[in-house]
């Protein structure tokens, strides 16, 4: 049975779960008549949006992600806040299948009346994060939900992707993943505002404390992302619960910053352009998709670039020359 966009609304504004989850799967669906219904719920529940801390963590596999937003989320929702995960787990490139993992992974923070966890797959999509994360957390924050958590699978450009959708970003470190500045090279370090060295014990304490030294030497060399913050490079172990109340204050001193600096408003409309430039081109693609000769010379100029006839910046052009000047002799 259908359920209408205000009984979507009512359930969302209530923190019905179940109708918040459903809501998200619609947002999810590439199905035609879904979209549509999509676009109708995310424009009637965008004024009460924006209320929201939103924080994306990342990190290398292994670096306990899972265990962090778990123990970090029940950390919030003992201050009286109501905690959104939305964890990306990764999709098989070939089926587009997802582990969906995490809500085991995370059993205890699952049990909280206020935590609500979302597994979605990546499908593949560039990144390690859904394409429709940034609609999904508008839901969560239409369900007052105070923090929203995204955990990235901690792939190649996630750390870009998650930081034009988020407030604060969080980098988890371990010890002994080979080189210790290895985050330098891969442009996160640029883009970090807090980085929680995690796993650290009474016998790698030494350690932990050096790779902090090295980590802010580093820092010391890049440019401020924010104006007046220094990054801190925190310790601790979120399987032990030490260090977390740390970072649950610099999150909240960052964004204090933030809001003082007029900078949060700032980013926030920035997110809502680049999320415009995205769709733009989601939709763009959709239209050539459904024309059947844009799609033979879309086939053509693709096959042109790949058997190296001409450059593929060069076929590209082409192509996108052909179907504005097709679409303009339509009007």
């Amino acid at each position: 049975m259908k359920i209408s966009t205000e009984d979507f609304i009512e359930g969302i504004k209530s923190g019905n779960k179940r109708l918040i989850a459903k809501a998200i799967t619609l947002v999810e669906s590439t199905k035609p008549e879904h979209r549509s219904q999509a676009e109708e719920l995310l424009k009637k529940i965008l004024p009460l949006t924006g209320n929201s801390i939103r924080v994306g963590i990342t990190g290398v596999p292994g670096a306990g992600k899972s265990t962090f937003i778990e123990n970090f989320g029940r950390l919030v929702i003992s201050n009286g806040k109501k905690v959104a995960v939305l964890a990306i787990d990764p999709s098989s490139a070939i089926n587009k299948g997802s582990i969906l993992g995490d809500k085991t992974r995370m059993e205890e923070l699952s049990k909280e009346e206020n935590a609500f966890i979302r597994p979605s797959p990546s499908s593949g999509f560039l990144g390690g994060v859904a394409n429709t994360t940034f609609e999904t957390m508008m839901i969560c924050e239409a369900a007052g939900y105070d923090y929203i958590l995204i955990e990235t699978v901690g792939v190649g450009q996630s750390e870009v992707l998650v930081s034009d959708i988020t407030d604060v970003f969080l980098f988890l470190k371990i010890i002994g993943g080979g080189d210790e500045l290895q985050g330098i090279k891969r442009g996160i370090m640029e883009m970090v505002d807090i980085i929680f060295i995690n796993k650290v014990e009474e016998s790698n304490l030494q350690k932990a404390k050096n790779t902090r030294l090295e980590l802010k030497r580093a820092l010391d060399f890049l440019p401020s992302k924010e104006k007046d913050w220094k990054v801190p490079v925190l310790l601790g172990s979120a399987l032990y619960n030490e260090g977390l109340k740390d970072v649950y204050q610099k999150i909240d001193d960052f964004i204090t910053l933030k809001k003082n600096t007029k900078r949060f408003d700032e980013v926030r409309t920035q997110q809502f352009e680049k999320r415009f430039e995205y769709w733009v081109q989601e939709y763009i693609l959709a239209m050539m998709k459904k024309d059947n000769s844009v799609e033979e010379a879309y086939i053509q100029h693709k096959k042109n670039a790949s058997d190296q006839i001409s450059n593929p910046s060069t076929e590209a052009k082409l192509f996108v020359e052909k179907f504005l000047k097709d679409s303009r002799s339509e009007i």
